[in-house]
């Protein structure tokens, strides 16, 4: 018999939500093959069996949270059909046991449970308790002990609605009162007078909502504007994106000439490409730039990693790969930990202009939003319609002035206008 654990995640990650089990009670399973999906903060993770051999008994829910080295599944080794057998003979005694019952008086129901159960310490009994997933999780949230819940079952099976009797006897709360502290009183859920559809949210929405107040609270947050007139990148790319694709069998995006200009420009504002740690500014010497990408289930922001090495087609063939790894959720923890700056595209969504918010601990986030035709000024009497798009730089005053965020900002604009400068930069 195998013990199903939840795996080391990793550094920052102690916990998961089932996500989904990918094999029930009584499925064969090989040693290797995967049981169970668990979402966590930033990805979703596949659990293996360690065993081959038959799931016994599933410990948790679809939607519980569950530790890192928590006990999930039980394995038994073997296969179904010799699972199914040992089924049967059991079906074959149960009515021998219910005759027992009719002739023997009630005292007989009572030791039944002990003819299987060894006598035991209370946390091996509690760790032996046979109990549904719905109960195990109903326990846990009212802080019960499951060995002291009295089964309805004949089998001794503790279910959800022996617990939900449990835990409405008066003499069991004063125990539980006693015996550790009174569980954090959730807010009353609002009522709803209209027809709604209320969801949970998932793991990650929860993680991305807490973590964004998060940087509003400990974050000096400023966000500065400026504008980009994209004529000259927009002709370059039109020139040169033919002969780009045969060459390096990728297209010629806008993210590989605003990654780079974001280097060049991070080279010369050190602390922009910095972090705070306690009373300590960390200067980061490595562009490990994030682009965030949406997903169904939320913004993640894979690392496209040394960006100064990096070629524009190097960049623009890592940013689709990890684009398509987010959208078939195949991306790895290793493609989202670490960054020192992140660059976020809200005009693919038509967005004209926004603020984007910090991700921590990193200081700054370049928003880009969509290329709009407006009437430019060239000089005092001429005027032409130019492509032009608003960026925004995001930072965190704590350790960066406004002039370096403005110079920033600027130095961008003008690789980006000038593109041929930020070719001979490499």
């Amino acid at each position: 018999m195998a013990e199903i654990k939840v795996p080391e995640l990793a550094e920052s990650i102690t916990e998961g939500t089932i996500a989904q089990w990918l094999k029930q009670p009584g499925e064969q399973v090989e040693k290797g093959e995967y049981i169970v999906e668990l979402e966590t903060d930033k990805v979703n993770v596949e659990v293996i069996s360690e065993e081959a051999g038959v799931i016994q008994e599933l410990k948790a829910e679809e939607g519980d949270t569950v530790e890192v080295g928590q006990v999930i599944a039980i394995v038994e080794a073997g296969d179904a059909a010799s699972s199914g057998d040992s089924g049967e003979s059991n079906t074959s005694a149960e009515p021998k046991k219910e005759d027992s019952k009719e002739e023997a008086p009630k005292e007989e129901v009572q030791k039944e449970p002990s003819d299987t159960v060894e006598e035991t310490s209370d946390s091996q009994k509690k760790e032996r308790t046979i109990a549904s997933p719905a109960a195990r999780k109903l326990a846990r949230e009212k802080g019960i002990d499951l060995s002291q819940v009295s089964a309805a079952d004949p089998m001794g099976r503790v279910r959800k609605q022996d617990v939900e009797s449990h835990s409405s006897k008066p003499v069991q709360q004063e125990q539980k009162q006693e015996s550790k502290p009174a569980a954090k009183k959730e807010p009353e859920k609002k009522k709803d007078t209209k027809p709604v559809i209320r969801e949970k949210m998932s793991r990650r929405r929860q993680t991305i909502a807490n973590r964004l107040v998060e940087v509003q609270q400990t974050a000096a947050m400023l966000t500065t504007f400026n504008e980009i007139d994209m004529t000259k990148v927009m002709d370059l790319r039109k020139r040169k994106k033919d002969q780009f694709f045969e060459t390096n069998d990728v297209r010629l995006g806008f993210m590989s000439f605003f990654t780079k200009a974001v280097v060049a420009a991070l080279k010369k504002y050190p602390y922009v490409n910095a972090e705070i740690d306690g009373d300590e500014v960390v200067l980061k010497q490595y562009y490990d730039v994030g682009v965030a990408v949406s997903t169904e289930d939320g913004l993640v922001v894979p690392i496209v990693r040394d960006c100064d090495r990096k070629s524009f087609a190097e960049i623009e063939g890592e940013i689709v790969e990890l684009a398509k790894k987010a959208k078939n959720k195949k991306l790895q923890l290793s493609d989202l930990q670490g960054g020192s700056f992140t660059i976020t595209n809200g005009g693919v969504f038509g967005s004209l202009l926004s603020t984007p918010i910090l991700n921590g601990p990193q200081v700054g986030i370049l928003g880009m939003h969509t290329i709009q035709l407006r009437p430019v000024a060239i000089d005092a009497e001429k005027m032409e319609n130019r492509p032009m798009m608003y960026i925004a730089l995001s930072y965190d005053h704590r350790i960066i002035d406004g002039k370096e965020a403005v110079s920033f900002l600027a130095m961008v604009k003008n690789l980006l206008e000038n593109p041929e400068d930020l070719l001979l930069q490499g």
